[in-house]
């Protein structure tokens, strides 16, 4: 029986995490890509007989990206495995959206942002295309509700996003048939309980906090993983060049001072 193959990046926490765990349980095959160290070896301990590749990789680095697709050839060629990617989730990026006001933001640190969710997205993109050709696969980009409305000094973070929500329509029709290329817009997903050891923290949510979402609740990472995983099933075979927002309708409510 041949098992899909998935790359995740940002694969080791938060949202990423989640859709590592998600795939591996419906029987996928998955390269989870993260840059931090703690949390890749962590992802790795906790599914040892799992047919999982943990790596540490900064996707923004072009040559740490090429070698970590390398090493999954390598990878799956060692444990007689089907050659070819199913799905490619784009999820590494910078997660504190705010970068301060735009008169003092630095162009190193605009570049930051930049680098960390769209070239990433890119390089991983780039790598991954023949791979999924030839599994004729899917690509899921994950983009923020930020780039749709917006909070005070958040430029860097909402250009960002924004780009991946053009990129994600631009390879749709480049790319497509063989490959379909869609893009969620998660709004407040509480991540907390899926940070490595040292950094995860238990969620506070007030009623406020639950009842300005219109559907009652904030949001888990499992509600994105669950996106994901229709996004790149045959289900979703008529749906590409499109951004579903995973936000509990927070975007379509009027919000105005009494």
């Amino acid at each position: 029986m041949t098992h899909p193959l998935a790359i995740i990046t940002g694969g080791a926490q938060g949202i990423g995490r989640a859709t590592v765990e998600l795939l591996l349980d419906e029987g996928w095959r998955v390269a989870a890509l993260d840059r931090d160290p703690e949390a890749v070896a962590e992802l790795d301990a906790d599914y040892p007989e799992a047919t999982l590749l943990a790596m540490v990789v900064d996707v923004s680095d072009e040559l740490q990206v090429k070698e970590a697709f390398q090493h999954l050839t390598d990878w799956q060629q060692e444990n007689d495995q089907s050659t070819g990617v199913d799905l490619l989730v784009n999820n590494a990026g910078l997660a504190d959206p705010v970068c301060g006001p735009i008169e003092d933001l630095a162009l190193a640190d605009w570049r930051r942002w930049q680098e960390s969710h769209l070239t990433g997205a890119f390089l991983c993109t780039r790598a991954a295309v023949p791979g999924l050709r030839h599994r004729g696969g899917a690509i899921v980009n994950i983009a923020s509700t930020r780039a749709l409305q917006s909070e005070p000094h958040c430029e860097s973070y909402a250009a960002a996003k924004g780009g991946l929500l053009s990129m994600t329509h631009a390879l749709a029709v480049s790319l497509g048939p063989e490959i379909r290329v869609n893009a969620i817009c998660p709004g407040w997903i509480e991540t907390g309980p899926w940070q490595k050891t040292s950094q995860r923290s238990e969620p506070e949510h007030r009623d406020i906090d639950r009842n300005q979402h219109p559907a009652g609740l904030v949001g888990q990472p499992a509600d994105v993983a669950a996106t994901i995983a229709f996004l790149a099933s045959d289900k979703a075979g008529f749906i590409t060049g499109q951004h579903i927002s995973v936000d509990g309708g927070m975007t379509r409510k009027m919000i105005y001072a009494d």
